[in-house]
């Protein structure tokens, strides 16, 4: 259900490959066998990560491999990627470090926790189930729920507005450039997660308030304080 946008209401949209589990090189790794059985050989995983981590499938393919990629066709080779990714890293899916215990200081802070991923719903459900995490968020917004994916700012627009909070009042966690873009975009401060990228890979983004590398330590009200939006915490 959606809520009333009120800009005293506080919230943080977490990204889900590699900010609340650190895998971005896992799916790196499947998209690249994929596309060696397509004949585009010699593809750096670091590429796929600098130029196009966290875009829905149909834009990577499009990207890489066939600009003019039906919406069926690439929705069979997504999901052909998708089982690679999910049936060689199961043991391999935990919470970034310190996660859990900055969910519990944010959510005792009042502020509303939401989730906004380029990921289809069974990989949402994988991650999310295995690492114990569905209950912890209020809403969850995927690549199957929008039209455009980052980095247009739609994702993160839906879930501001299903947690009732204004775009300004939202930050945003994320380890890929263009979810930072679409951050920017939607208006929202960002924290940059360094899983995927260097630190000065985001450089360019005026809206990155802080750079992390985990969770450890990491208090919500400096985060709120470093985007201007505390004043206003009741």
């Amino acid at each position: 259900m959606m809520k009333q946008n009120d800009n005293s209401t506080k919230a943080f949209i977490f990204d889900m490959d590699g900010v609340l589990v650190d895998n971005m090189r896992m799916h790196a790794q499947s998209w690249v066998d994929l596309f060696a059985d397509y004949g585009l050989s010699g593809l750096d995983p670091e590429r796929y990560l600098v130029e196009t981590a966290g875009m829905k499938g149909l834009d990577v393919l499009r990207y890489f491999l066939d600009p003019s990629i039906s919406h069926e066709e690439a929705d069979k080779l997504t999901e052909l990627k998708d089982i690679l990714y999910r049936v060689m890293n199961r043991h391999a899916i935990v919470q970034m470090p310190g996660l859990e215990a900055f969910l519990d200081r944010a959510a005792g802070a009042g502020i509303r926790l939401g989730i906004g991923t380029g990921a289809g719903p069974k990989n949402i459900d994988y991650v999310l189930g295995l690492t114990g995490l569905t209950p912890r968020f209020e809403a969850v917004v995927g690549a199957h729920m929008v039209s455009r994916g980052k980095p247009h700012p739609e994702t993160f627009l839906q879930v501001a507005e299903r947690l009732g909070a204004d775009p300004a009042s939202c930050i945003v966690f994320e380890d890929a450039l263009p979810g930072a873009e679409a951050a920017a975009a939607a208006g929202m401060s960002c924290v940059a997660v360094t899983t995927t990228n260097r630190p000065e890979a985001f450089s360019a983004f005026d809206n990155v308030i802080a750079t992390i590398d985990h969770f450890d330590g990491l208090m919500p009200e400096t985060l709120l304080e470093l985007s201007g939006t505390a004043k206003t915490m009741s």
